[in-house]
């Protein structure tokens, strides 16, 4: 089994244990990030295993953060296709972009060739310590099973196991948090957030606009 193979496994073990357990962290303990506050730094690894700061990413230009939902979703592959169309417009308007995925750097690499996202840094953060740091919540299975049969919302072992097989034969195994929310920052030079997108339901994709308007705000805080 290659090392990538292992990875994917036991990744999948942990999106059943969440199956099981059901969503963990649904609050805050104190008041999240906010605008105007200061962006957490993290060294995490890219998809090449080198490790990145992530405040290089808004060092010399705006940085776009985005926090992506696990690996396994959908509606991950929904933001790349977004992503791809998007990411244009917030190059012209002189952004940089980074994703952080839950995956380690191996599946992180092998995501980014799949969804074809080459061009967009992913940085691994499996033990959520920056999703957390960044005031993002596991979303209640309300929030991210809503639209799929109503048994589903009582997570029986049976069906968990059942919906994991017959995606791992569609070659898209679920695997990582499934519940973990993902999350869009902009943020400045100096450091300070100015637009913090949290997601209120797995689907809930952020207006291109108005990052692309939090980039031009971001650009006017560079004295």
């Amino acid at each position: 089994m290659s090392k990538l193979e292992e990875l994917t496994e036991a990744a999948g073990q942990e999106w059943m244990d969440y199956w099981k357990s059901g969503p963990l962290k649904t609050r805050w303990d104190a008041i999240p990030l906010q605008i105007d506050d200061n962006a957490p730094n993290f060294s995490l690894p890219d998809q090449t295993g080198n490790m990145v700061d992530l405040n290089r990413f808004w060092s010399d230009k705006p940085g776009l953060v985005i926090f992506w939902r696990h690996f396994g979703c959908s509606c991950g592959v929904d933001r790349a296709g977004r992503l791809k169309n998007e990411l244009q417009d917030y190059l012209d308007a002189n952004a940089n972009i980074v994703i952080i995925g839950q995956g380690e750097p191996e599946r992180s690499l092998a995501y980014a060739k799949k969804h074809d996202l080459p061009d967009v840094p992913i940085l691994s953060d499996p033990s959520y310590q920056a999703y957390h740091a960044y005031g993002l919540l596991d979303g209640k299975e309300s929030q991210i099973l809503f639209d799929a049969p109503e048994e589903y919302l009582d997570r029986s072992i049976e069906l968990g196991n059942s919906f994991a097989q017959s995606r791992k034969a569609e070659d898209r195994p679920l695997v990582d948090n499934p519940y973990l929310l993902p999350g869009e920052f902009v943020i400045d030079t100096t450091g300070k957030v100015v637009l913090a997108y949290r997601y209120n339901y797995c689907e809930d994709y952020p207006d291109h606009r108005v990052h692309l308007a939090a980039i031009r705000e971001a650009h006017k805080n560079i004295k």
